[in-house]
């Protein structure tokens, strides 16, 4: 898994060093409720994802150049939705501190880039909730196509249903989209 870099991020591997800051962000309960997972309610329960995280090296930490901290996680997942072995699935989660500062669009223009232009891929697709509107605002702004609403799609770990907005970006999309955003340096 490569490291990659944009203007005030690291997108690294996982370490085993990172459990103290993927705690901190992972036991916030208004952190993993976005993203269909339960708050982490043990040191002991991250250790174990995290430990995953570095097995499957599909996700990569996000740290933050001016502190050296973990903020949280960007990865390329395989989408069970899709049965093409070109296409991956986007996922992301930010420490709730760090909301609102266009973080997760830079890591995300940076992780297409990587997607397209070294793996490959002719798609990427990503999901938020209905109620998700941070996450619809960072997927707007990578330049994804609405595909639609798959209803009643996700059984959240507390039990309840709910619908999944689609959406995604071919590697044609990808390109004009990136040639009209040449002053985004993340593109």
């Amino acid at each position: 898994m490569e490291t990659l870099i944009t203007e005030r991020l690291v997108l690294r591997p996982f370490r085993n060093e990172d459990l103290e800051d993927f705690y901190e962000y992972a036991r916030n309960p208004n952190v993993g409720p976005n993203a269909g997972w339960k708050p982490h309610e043990s040191k002991e329960e991250s250790r174990e994802i995290l430990e995953r995280f570095i097995a499957e090296e599909e996700s990569w930490a996000i740290i933050h150049k001016d502190t050296d901290k973990l903020i949280g996680s960007i990865g390329l997942h395989n989408d069970a939705r899709r049965n093409n072995s070109r296409v991956k699935m986007l996922g992301y989660v930010l420490d709730e501190a760090y909301w609102g500062q266009g973080i997760m669009t830079e890591a995300a223009k940076r992780v297409l880039k990587y997607a397209f232009e070294n793996l490959d891929l002719n798609l990427v697709s990503v999901y938020h909730y209905p109620s998700n509107n941070r996450s619809k605002r960072v997927i707007e702004k990578c330049g994804f196509h609405y595909e639609g609403t798959l209803r009643r799609a996700n059984e959240l770990y507390d039990g309840s249903i709910h619908d999944s907005m689609c959406y995604s970006l071919t590697k044609g999309e990808y390109r004009g989209y990136r040639d009209t955003t040449q002053a985004c340096p993340n593109y």
